[in-house]
């Protein structure tokens, strides 16, 4: 006489873990300026947009130590690109309010991209990481912020070319 089993990912069979939502509650896109960085905001809005998630955007101001000993003002500087990335992003959310209601913010933070974006995605608890390829031909040896993430294997990456 044969048995018959339910398979563990049958209807109304319980696998013991349920965080509690369905789909994801955070997406995280890195944002640094660059048009491979527009695109991956682009495709995770779209994302966050589908699955009613809150879409954070991580600007991640560069510490150059090296800059200060020639007299330039880093600092002040990549202050000024996050304001500008967050006057941008306001115009452009401003745009289609009528059209996508989007949950969203604008998080800027000092330090190493990669370092910054894994702490800001823990800490959100981000349920997907999205970036943009690099346009630098040396990351294609020493490996990229992208490619760092996804070997780091704590979080699905996406990686927008």
């Amino acid at each position: 006489m044969a048995e018959e089993m339910t398979p563990e990912w049958a209807p109304g069979r319980s696998s013991g873990f349920e965080l509690g939502t369905d789909g994801p509650r955070v997406i995280m896109v890195g944002i640094d300026g660059s048009d491979a960085s527009w695109r991956a905001t682009a495709y995770a809005a779209g994302l966050a947009r589908r699955q009613n998630a809150l879409l954070a955007m991580i600007y991640v101001q560069p510490i150059l130590a090296m800059a200060g000993a020639y007299g330039v003002d880093v600092q002040g500087a990549t202050a000024e690109v996050a304001q500008d990335l967050a006057r941008e992003i306001r115009e452009h959310a401003e745009k289609v309010e009528d059209v996508y209601r989007i949950r969203w913010k604008f998080i800027t933070r000092r330090g190493d991209p990669y370092t910054v974006l894994a702490e800001a995605a823990d800490e959100l608890k981000a349920d997907g990481v999205v970036v943009g390829a690099s346009e630098k031909a040396g990351h294609r040896f020493i490996g990229s912020v992208a490619v760092r993430l996804v070997k780091s294997g704590r979080w699905p990456v996406t990686v927008v070319p």
